[in-house]
């Protein structure tokens, strides 16, 4: 049996995995899904989330687990995935990229999305108030996450997503060979992805190779739209 770290994307919060961490963990496996700070549960205001806040959160959940961990994440999850990897490779087993930003040392979310792009999602985004933060319209949740899920997961999202720190996306990774570089990737390529397409997939996955590639037929969000395979794929790795 093996240990799973689930990392959210943005907007999003640990209630996206609901349907696979049951799955998983019915088949014996160990399985950590937290809030980022800011986002599901979370009340830390959304000025402190950072990258590194966000990097240091998962590390100690990684810490905290009995053996090295199979470190899975969604989307803008992949940042800090990568950031976890650079700092505890030998606490993880497996580095997996679903549907995530894969993005190589000294670039961001924002450059890296700025060369590959373009992404639907762009132009649904709109910053808060205070300027800290990212929300996304009302119109552009369906067609950009969710357009194969059923109209009661795309309600229970909609009240669920929370501003997303503008920071984490603007910060600069730093990854190196010695300890990023040997952690083995894995990267899960969801085919019918409305925000991040898969020719956008492809670039990151083309420039940093992975072990692996499993496509999925699905949409941004197989976790709702397909869960059982999704959590087939975690359990085979």
């Amino acid at each position: 049996m093996s240990t799973y770290v689930l990392v959210h994307g943005a907007w999003h919060g640990a209630w996206c995995w609901n349907r696979i961490v049951p799955l998983l963990r019915a088949q014996g496996h160990t399985v950590a899904a937290p809030d980022l700070l800011s986002l599901g549960d979370d009340t830390t205001p959304v000025k402190d989330a950072t990258l590194e806040a966000w990097t240091e959160q998962i590390c100690r959940v990684v810490d905290a687990q009995k053996e090295p961990v199979i470190l899975v994440g969604h989307s803008r999850g992949g940042l800090i995935i990568s950031q976890v990897a650079e700092r505890r490779p030998d606490r993880i087993k497996k580095s997996v990229y679903l549907t995530a930003m894969l993005i190589e040392h000294g670039e961001s979310g924002f450059g890296t999305f700025g060369k590959i792009g373009p992404t639907p999602l762009q132009e649904y985004i709109v910053p808060t108030a205070d300027g800290v933060a990212l929300t996304v319209k009302d119109e552009g949740i369906k067609p950009c996450f969710y357009g194969m899920c059923s109209d009661e997961d795309i309600a229970t999202a909609k009240r669920l997503l929370k501003p997303e720190a503008l920071e984490p996306s603007g910060a600069a990774l730093t990854l190196s060979a010695k300890n990023y570089g040997r952690v083995p990737r894995i990267y899960i390529e969801c085919t019918k992805d409305g925000a991040i397409t898969p020719a956008m997939q492809k670039a990151m996955y083309t420039a940093q190779p992975c072990e692996r590639v499993i496509p999925m037929a699905t949409d941004h969000s197989p976790f709702f739209s397909a869960p059982k395979e999704l959590a087939g794929i975690l359990a085979g790795l």
